[in-house]
């Protein structure tokens, strides 16, 4: 997939860290006896969060009609189907789930059917957030549409001193506005910001717009079609997504927007960053609770 950077910013020379801490994680595998890709661990991970995803919402579909069960069974729903955001569709659109590209692209296609575009996430994630991260207009994942601040290079408006309690009411509708955005993306707008998005082949186009169909169709006209009625759907729907969206937006502010975390940008005449691009990248981001395994293994370790 190629990609169009607008202005492209440059890194500094490499000094061998890179190739360094690569030797060391090569190693960590050799010596651990574990495999970097195609690991049975992981797929016993996949096999895991993907029983959970199909017990809870069979469960939610149907299970007992007792309400506060129905809430329960959602709001399960929700940690599962992050669960899946972390760790499989993740690793898979990152091209760390298998050796095999074919394979990684099929798994990664799990990210369409919780609702997100994974053509674009491996643009806007892969290209946009990681080769940029928290340069602010480059790394769209921190540009907030100016209704959050996310970076000290941002423009400081009134009401962004109020953010630390109306932000927990702008996660839950995260995920809503992913899905909408996708299609206005590839059909209108073309583009994050000033950063062209790369024309999707017609497979990719059907399947970017066929997927949202059936997501819906399994979150919301199944539970339709099996005798809920459409504001019962919709009021499950939105539960399961609020609690999906609550939880991967808290992980990733955990990740790149805390004060650990540095906002380096570029200079402006010359567009350019002093790190080689590894030093930077462990710059813009936070390791946080590195001695929980469950979260470890949740979120994808």
């Amino acid at each position: 997939m190629t990609t169009v950077i607008p202005v492209r910013v440059r890194f500094g020379k490499n000094v061998g860290f890179r190739k360094e801490l690569n030797q060391r994680v090569e190693a960590m595998f050799a010596s651990s006896n574990l495999k970097p890709r195609d690991n049975p661990a992981m797929y016993l991970k996949t096999v895991i969060i993907l029983g959970w995803v199909i017990s809870a919402w069979t469960f939610t579909v149907f299970g007992p009609s007792v309400y506060w069960m129905k809430v329960l069974g959602c709001v399960t729903l929700g940690f599962a189907i992050a669960g899946v955001g972390f760790s499989i569709g993740h690793d898979a659109n990152h091209g760390g789930y298998s050796n095999s590209h074919r394979v990684n692209r099929i798994v990664g296609s799990i990210y369409d059917f919780i609702g997100v575009s994974s053509y674009l996430w491996r643009f806007r994630h892969n290209v946009l957030h990681h080769t940029y991260t928290n340069i602010l207009g480059h790394d769209v994942e921190i540009h907030g549409n100016g209704l959050v601040r996310m970076s000290p290079s941002m423009e400081h408006k009134w009401y962004h001193k109020f953010q630390h309690i109306f932000i927990w009411f702008v996660y839950l509708f995260i995920p809503f506005y992913w899905s909408v955005a996708d299609v206005d993306l590839i059909l209108f707008k073309g583009k994050y910001q000033d950063n062209t998005i790369p024309e999707p082949k017609p497979l990719e186009m059907i399947a970017l717009l066929g997927f949202k169909l059936i997501w819906l169709g399994l979150f919301v006209g199944i539970p339709i079609a099996v005798g809920y009625s459409t504001p019962e759907a919709i009021i499950g729907f939105t539960i399961t997504y609020m609690t999906y969206g609550l939880w991967i937006c808290t992980v990733f502010m955990l990740a790149h927007v805390l004060e650990p975390a540095e906002f380096v940008q570029p200079d402006v005449e010359t567009n350019t960053i002093d790190d080689e691009w590894a030093i930077f990248q462990v710059k813009t981001a936070v390791d946080f609770a590195p001695n929980n395994w469950l979260l470890n293994w949740y979120l994808g370790d």
